[in-house]
């Protein structure tokens, strides 16, 4: 079992940056991949970023590269998502997640297990 728990998120201007964190607990935190997600009103979740349990891969959604950065410290529990360069079309409700082993990479939402309960990301123009 790994419950998890975001933070960090707000209200920002265009352009500006903002770093969500994601706590969890379980002490087996360090063998799933962990991944981002984001829901906008009205619209369907999507794959954000992900990275796999050793730190050795990242995935990220072609909107975010080169803006985006996920990044974990398992001996904390936490995995990161810093965000830089950020447009209106970023705002939604940001979700981390964890999956345990899968093949195949970290993209798709319903192969995750554990989902936190979100945090709010308002970009302003």
């Amino acid at each position: 079992q790994v419950r998890l728990v975001e933070s960090g998120g707000g209200l920002v201007q265009a352009g500006g940056s903002l770093r969500l964190s994601c706590a969890a607990s379980g002490r087996t935190f360090s063998t799933y991949a962990m991944g981002w997600f984001r829901q906008a009103p009205g619209k369907e979740r999507e794959f954000v970023a992900a990275i796999t349990w050793s730190s050795g891969s990242t995935y990220y959604t072609d909107s975010v590269k080169g803006r985006f950065t996920v990044s974990r410290d398992n001996a904390k529990n936490t995995v990161y998502l810093e965000m830089n360069s950020l447009k209106p079309e970023d705002t939604a409700v940001y979700y981390c997640a964890a999956r345990g082993f899968r093949y195949g990479p970290p993209v798709d939402f319903r192969s995750y297990d554990y989902w936190g309960p979100g945090a709010q990301v308002t970009v302003s123009s």
